[in-house]
């Protein structure tokens, strides 16, 4: 494979598959142990994680105004403390 004038390559459809870099996609590009790695912006994982981070937001959401107000950090530290 050639690197053009522009710095430019073709990434073999098989690869590109394989990475989950879909048309039109945006890609970043590291180093890692002196190899160059081209990766989707939002891959898989990205997905999934952003999706478990929003699920948890929510809850703190639905949580939110639902503890007892009158409990002081004291009492609170008190009473898991000597659990």
């Amino acid at each position: 494979m050639r690197v053009t004038s522009k710095g430019q390559v073709t990434i073999p459809r098989d690869l590109r598959e394989l990475a989950g870099i879909e048309l039109n996609s945006e890609v970043i590009f590291s180093i890692e142990d002196g190899r160059l790695v081209v990766a989707p912006k939002y891959g898989k994982r990205d997905i999934e994680d952003r999706q478990r981070l929003d699920r948890f937001m929510a809850t703190l959401k639905r949580l939110e105004g639902t503890g007892d107000q009158d409990i002081d950090a004291e009492a609170l530290m008190s009473m898991t403390r000597d659990r």
